[in-house]
């Protein structure tokens, strides 16, 4: 039975996690953000929460762009040790030996094995209780065609995908993982 409770309640997981990047001057740094959606898609914008105390946000606010990158399961590593430390301790793009190139459109670093990226500048930053939700404008957009179908959707027979579950766990979406396409009769479609 559903009840309510005083205690915080945790439940935007399993989910997927954006790996962050920003580069300012010759400091490049990643982390690992569970808080992050798209805003807009005319203009293209996306969003991510991010802790003022974190070398990343301080890099963003200095460069005024960063990107967002999303890796296979086969880079999930990458997704615990950028979450887990910080880059004020040194370089962890180098520590990981994460291969990347400065963006097109503003340098930023593009992972090499993200399978999608989105390369931003910053448009707007709110303080909402212990965290900031950086807005940025898609400068450009980055995707390894061979991991998706034709319609747009991932190819899983190619491409496993970690969500988040909590406590260094993740459930992985690939070709073993039940999809469902749910089809609405044409009364039921009406938008509000």
């Amino acid at each position: 039975m559903l009840k309510s409770t005083s205690q915080l309640v945790l439940h935007s997981y399993p989910g997927l996690i954006a790996l962050v990047t920003a580069k300012d001057d010759a400091q490049a740094n990643m982390m690992a953000a569970g808080w992050h959606s798209y805003m807009s898609v005319a203009p293209p914008i996306y969003g991510v929460a991010i802790g003022k105390e974190r070398f990343t946000y301080e890099l963003i606010q200095k460069s005024g762009s960063f990107a967002i990158n999303f890796v296979s399961a086969e880079y999930a590593h990458y997704i615990e040790i950028a979450g887990k430390t910080s880059g004020r301790d040194g370089d962890k793009l180098e520590k990981m030996m994460a291969k990347w190139q400065a963006g097109e459109a503003t340098g930023a670093p593009i992972l090499e094995n993200a399978y999608v990226a989105y390369e931003c500048t910053v448009r707007d930053c709110k303080a909402y209780g212990d965290h900031d939700w950086i807005s940025g404008d898609i400068k450009l957009f980055y995707r390894n065609d061979d991991l998706f179908e034709e319609n747009g959707l991932p190819n899983f027979t190619k491409l496993q995908i970690p969500l988040f579950l909590g406590q260094s766990h993740y459930l992985i979406a690939d070709n073993g993982t039940t999809t469902k396409h749910i089809q609405l009769e044409p009364e039921n479609t009406k938008s509000e």
